[in-house]
């Protein structure tokens, strides 16, 4: 029987923490998406490590992480990503994009993406799902699921055939597929409440949010509670088409 094998395309160094507690934000992937009789391959995309172009049929998916980047920058390694993704598209591979990686799938297939105009979303946000799309209704997917959020730019314009399936109050485009091969997700289902309180500690020490800002998040994000179960079988039944129905 062959294994099913997927590539991890890495957006952003991994933090001293992170990488101590989880094996980095590639072992954060794997406790969410990884299964038994699966290989994962870990590509440090903004290192300028891509998988060759003969490498690419072997995986079944593709999953971009989240970055420190902007999905809107022009750095050699996001422009070089840029080609990776429309070559996928091309190919009809499997891609499914996380917070910059929900941006950068976005860009690569048409869309625009930007600074958001209400500002940084920091913490737990409720996002209305639409019962419509098939990716949700196969699933039976609740109408609203929280998933963690830690972003200061998004998806401002999709490209042509995308469609959104997300929203929130505080974004309009939280999730967006594309065909039935990409989607992008601008939530982080893969985080846990420790990682997300160690980002706001992180922000706060580079002055990217105010010392008091970070403290009202903390006390607000113990309030709440992210879905990320649902999340978890929800991007695991779009990776590898895994049937899921009624499971959640």
């Amino acid at each position: 029987m062959v294994e099913k094998r997927f590539a991890m395309l890495l957006c952003a160094e991994d933090p001293e923490y992170v990488k101590k507690k989880y094996g980095g934000y590639f072992g954060v992937f794997l406790r969410m998406l990884g299964e038994e009789g699966e290989i994962w391959d870990s590509y440090r995309v903004a290192a300028g490590h891509f998988p060759n172009d003969a490498d690419i049929g072997l995986y079944e998916g593709f999953v971009v992480s989240g970055s420190c980047s902007d999905a809107h920058s022009d750095d050699p390694w996001i422009c070089r990503l840029l080609l990776l993704l429309k070559k996928l598209n091309g190919l009809k591979k499997k891609v499914l994009g996380i917070c910059f990686g929900h941006q950068v799938l976005c860009r690569a297939l048409g869309g625009k993406t930007g600074r958001a105009l209400s500002g940084w979303d920091i913490g737990i946000r409720t996002i209305h799902v639409s019962p419509a799309s098939k990716v949700f209704s196969s699933l039976k997917i609740p109408s609203m699921l929280s998933v963690i959020e830690c972003h200061r730019d998004e998806v401002q314009e999709l490209p042509s055939k995308a469609e959104v399936i997300g929203w929130s109050e505080k974004t309009g485009i939280e999730i967006f597929k594309y065909g039935d091969h990409m989607m992008g997700i601008q939530g982080h289902p893969e985080y846990t409440m420790d990682i997300l309180f160690h980002l706001i500690d992180r922000l706060v020490q580079r002055n990217f949010i105010m010392e008091t800002y970070g403290k009202e998040l903390k006390a607000k994000v113990e309030e709440g509670e992210p879905n990320r179960e649902a999340w978890k079988k929800l991007c695991i039944n779009f990776l590898k088409g895994t049937s899921l129905i009624n499971k959640l």
